[in-house]
């Protein structure tokens, strides 16, 4: 049975995002002193004495847009109440009541789910005589909490607990079989390939660039397996970072590519590549990470309809990245989306597998007796004294050689392309390690 859902509202800024932070126990929205940071639903598993729930984010109900989405961000918030077992209506405590607080809470009444107030922002014992205003909301008596400050954290769970733990039976939820981001600039597709997975309107799409500030976590399953997908905010060029909204966006995209098993960066098929696409890919390669080139709205790709050709522009444009694979896809039409995921799954399997010091050693031995490339003018050639395989996720290979200052980044590329031919590892990136030793079992002349 599905985890039961429990959904934070309120207002715009009074402190929403701090709170869903505070309850995951790690730093996951933005908080920002601007208003309407949030827009779409941000959704964590928490678990709290072996109760296991969902908790979700929400943008503020009532808040005026600065790019017009309020009522795009008001129907994600109605999405997450639909679904939740519990409601947690966050007010500020030191503002006291307003109209949109009253707005809110009429809606919830309607709504006929349980609620707990919060007064937020409780940051001293003086504001628990000012709470009694709260009561008129008509949910009972209000709890007060310090979201910044993690006060109140201790009622408040077991608060939660009992009144979500008649909905949370059965075993834990399964670990996430693979996490995937989805990285690229600005509207190139990523919110609607994200919805095609999630088969809803799981983030806003919009033609406005920048929709998307956070990165957003949204579970799927596939063919019995549950995926994460990370839907990131679109990147832009840091001399055009406009503000710290944009800022926090930029660095939660490259957090996202460090913390997914696979990359799936998304490039605009009705637009050459850019700037950002060339950096995001370089930092994909700078931490070793599987990738599939995702080509989106081909449908679109006046000109550009000769697969082959397009494919060879892109492993040109894109440096570091001629071995990831590269898919075609119209997100907005679900045209290839699970496929996608079914490469990303090959992708992580052979980022994953070991193969035995022998069969590389032979690898290793053969590439050796072919054609390597000339020592560079002064020095010996490298020998090879043997390797072994130390790692996965990426592939390791540490080769013990006679002197590590003669490799250069030509032999490594001839050893990296000999490997790639001979070992299950293709289309993910390797990592090698020269190591200097004496000579032991020679596998090269």
């Amino acid at each position: 049975m599905p985890l039961p859902m429990v959904a934070i509202v309120g207002r715009p800024n009074v402190g929403k995002s701090s709170l869903l932070n505070m309850l995951a126990g790690r730093r996951i929205s933005i908080v920002d002193p601007t208003a309407g940071v949030t827009r779409d639903r941000i959704q964590v598993l928490c678990e709290i004495e072996g109760v296991y729930f969902d908790l979700v984010d929400t943008g503020g109900y009532g808040i005026v847009d600065r790019d017009d989405l309020g009522e795009q961000v008001e129907q994600q918030i109605r999405y997450a109440v639909d679904q939740a077992a519990l409601i947690l209506f966050v007010v500020d405590a030191q503002e006291g009541l307003n109209p949109l607080d009253r707005s809110v809470a009429d809606w919830l009444r309607r709504c006929s789910k349980p609620v707990i107030v919060l007064a937020n922002k409780v940051d001293s014992p003086n504001t628990h005589t000012e709470l009694a205003e709260l009561v008129r909301l008509g949910f009972g008596e209000p709890m007060a909490i310090s979201a910044m400050h993690h006060l109140g954290l201790t009622d408040l769970k077991a608060r939660i607990v009992e009144m979500i733990r008649p909905f949370s039976e059965g075993p834990p939820p399964p670990d996430p079989t693979m996490n995937v981001a989805i990285v690229g600039r600005r509207n190139v597709g990523k919110s609607s390939f994200i919805n095609a997975l999630a088969g809803q309107e799981r983030v806003i799409v919009s033609e406005v660039p920048g929709t998307t500030r956070d990165a957003v976590d949204v579970r799927f399953e596939r063919d019995g397996h549950v995926y994460v997908a990370i839907d990131t905010a679109g990147v832009r060029k840091r001399g055009k970072i406009a503000d710290d909204i944009e800022y926090y966006g930029y660095h939660r995209a490259q957090l996202s590519i460090r913390r997914a098993d696979v990359v799936l960066l998304m490039i605009d098929a009705t637009e050459e590549v850019s700037h950002v696409d060339k950096t995001l890919g370089g930092y994909i390669v700078e931490q070793f990470k599987p990738c599939v080139l995702v080509v989106n709205k081909w449908d679109l790709a006046k000109g550009r309809a000769v697969t082959a050709d397009y494919e060879e522009y892109l492993y040109k444009t894109v440096p570091g990245l001629d071995f990831a694979p590269i898919a075609f896809t119209t997100a907005t039409q679900n045209r290839n989306v699970q496929a996608v995921i079914d490469v990303a799954a090959s992708l992580f399997k052979q980022a994953r597998t070991r193969v035995s010091t022998s069969r590389l050693n032979d690898v290793i031995n053969e590439a050796m007796n072919a054609n390597p490339p000339k020592p560079k003018r002064g020095s010996g050639p490298v020998k090879i004294f043997y390797g072994t395989q130390v790692a996965v996720c990426p592939p390791t290979i540490a080769f013990f050689v006679n002197e590590p200052g003669r490799v250069t980044p030509v032999f490594e590329r001839f050893l990296l392309n000999r490997l790639r031919e001979r070992l299950p590892f293709e289309e993910v990136p390797m990592r090698l390690l020269f190591r200097g030793r004496r000579p032991q079992k020679k596998v090269s002349g």
